[in-house]
C-alpha cells in the first residue's frame, strides 16, 4: 500500500460541512484507509481573489489504488458534491489534490506529483507539516 497526501478545499455552501462530507467519502474508497488529517485551516482565496475565504486540510491515507484510479475517485467525490470546472482556481465547492502519492514522480497532463505548488501555498504546507508532525511516512 502507498502512503498517499491530499489536499482538501472548500469556500462554497457551507465549507465545513463539504469537507467532512469529503472524508466521509475517502473512508468508503476501495482499497485505501484514511489515517488522519490535519486541523481545518482557513485562509484567503490563492490566485483569483474576489471570493469567499476557504478552509482546507490536507489528508494521509493509504491505498493500493493507482495515482490515475485514486485522481478518478477524487473527482467523482468532487463532482458528487457540485464541483464545477469552469474557471481556474475559482470558487468551488470542493477541491481535492493529490499531494505526495508515496515516492511516486509523475509528469501528466492530467495529473502532476507531487503537486507544483506545494511550497508555495500556506494552506497545504503549514496542515501537512502539522500532519507529518504526527505521523510518519
Amino acid at each position: 500500500m502507498n502512503k498517499v497526501l491530499l489536499g482538501l478545499g472548500s469556500n462554497l455552501k457551507c465549507p465545513e460541512r463539504q469537507i467532512r462530507q469529503a472524508l466521509n467519502a475517502l473512508k468508503a474508497l476501495p482499497h485505501t484507509n484514511l489515517l488522519d488529517y490535519a486541523p481545518f485551516y482557513h485562509n484567503p482565496p490563492w490566485g483569483r481573489k474576489g471570493q469567499p475565504s476557504y478552509l482546507n486540510t490536507v489528508v494521509l491515507l493509504k491505498t493500493r489504488l493507482t495515482p490515475f484510479m485514486l485522481l478518478r475517485h477524487c473527482q467523482s467525490i468532487e463532482n458528487a458534491q457540485g464541483r464545477t470546472r469552469t474557471i481556474k482556481w475559482g470558487a468551488r465547492t470542493l477541491d481535492i489534490d493529490i499531494l505526495v502519492y508515496g515516492n511516486h514522480h509523475i509528469r501528466h497532463p492530467k495529473l502532476t506529483i507531487p503537486h507544483p505548488y506545494i511550497q508555495y501555498r500556506d494552506f497545504v504546507y503549514i496542515p501537512m507539516n502539522v500532519l507529518l508532525s504526527r505521523n510518519v511516512l
